[in-house]
């Protein structure tokens, strides 16, 4: 708890600095919850025996970085902060991307074994609906949180030894990377915004209707083949989506 962490003064860090990460320490640890109220102004001022000044800058980062929010007269709150998916920049596993955020990734295989291409696969991915596929649906998590559904279809051919793997506790991409023949070395993305659907309603926790970020995927071995078809729905309150450009001039 804070009344337990202190400020090194002797030490080149700026003051506020060291303030934040502490706050951002227990806001990650659980020890302020979602739209709970931090210590006030002058409280923390007091607690660790520094400027308002300090206290102010310190929180006025972690609002900047969607961690905190003010309601006005009331206080300050944690706020529910969107995950950073940057995989329609980088080709990596939900497990890294997650790590790499500083979250608790987790899986539930939701089905996993051979699948008829249904009429809407075929529109999506330009599949012969008489295609022989192997299917893989998940839930994935974020701190025991769900936030996404995939569902994925790959050739059965080149990727009938995937039912050999457990997708609850291995990558499919790293899986996938053992083979060259099924090795994704690239990927095309769609992403576009969705009203939630029943399904993602009860998957997702969220009200039918709620907005949806949806993600359709198709990867490429190295002789640019496909042999990923995938179809993503993120909760929409707990994504957001970052891409970098880098123009040259």
């Amino acid at each position: 708890m804070l009344n337990d962490r202190t400020l090194d003064k002797n030490v080149p860090i700026p003051l506020y600095f060291q303030l934040k990460q502490i706050l951002l320490e227990e806001i990650k640890a659980g020890a302020y919850l979602v739209d709970e109220a931090i210590p006030t102004e002058k409280e923390l001022s007091e607690m660790f025996e520094v400027s308002r000044t300090t206290v102010r800058q310190a929180v006025a980062e972690l609002r900047h970085e969607g961690w905190l929010y003010c309601v006005k007269s009331k206080g300050t709150f944690v706020k529910s902060v969107k995950i950073k998916q940057d995989f329609i920049k980088r080709l990596e596993s939900f497990n890294e991307q997650i790590a790499r955020a500083g979250g608790v990734p987790s899986t539930e295989v939701l089905f996993l074994g051979a699948a008829k291409v249904t009429p809407a696969d075929a529109e999506q991915f330009e599949l012969e609906e008489n295609a022989k596929m192997l299917a893989l649906s998940r839930r994935r998590f974020v701190d025991h949180e769900p936030i996404v559904t995939v569902r994925t279809l790959l050739p059965l051919d080149r990727c009938a030894f995937l039912l050999e793997h457990d997708f609850q506790r291995e990558s499919l991409y790293e899986v996938l990377s053992t083979r060259p023949e099924s090795r994704v070395c690239r990927v095309t993305r769609v992403l576009e915004a969705v009203a939630a659907n029943a399904d993602d309603a009860r998957l997702l926790n969220i009200p039918v209707g709620a907005p949806v970020q949806f993600s359709r995927t198709v990867g490429y071995n190295f002789e640019g083949q496909p042999v990923e078809y995938s179809i993503a729905r993120y909760r929409g309150d707990k994504n957001r989506f970052e891409v970098e450009l880098d123009i040259g001039g």
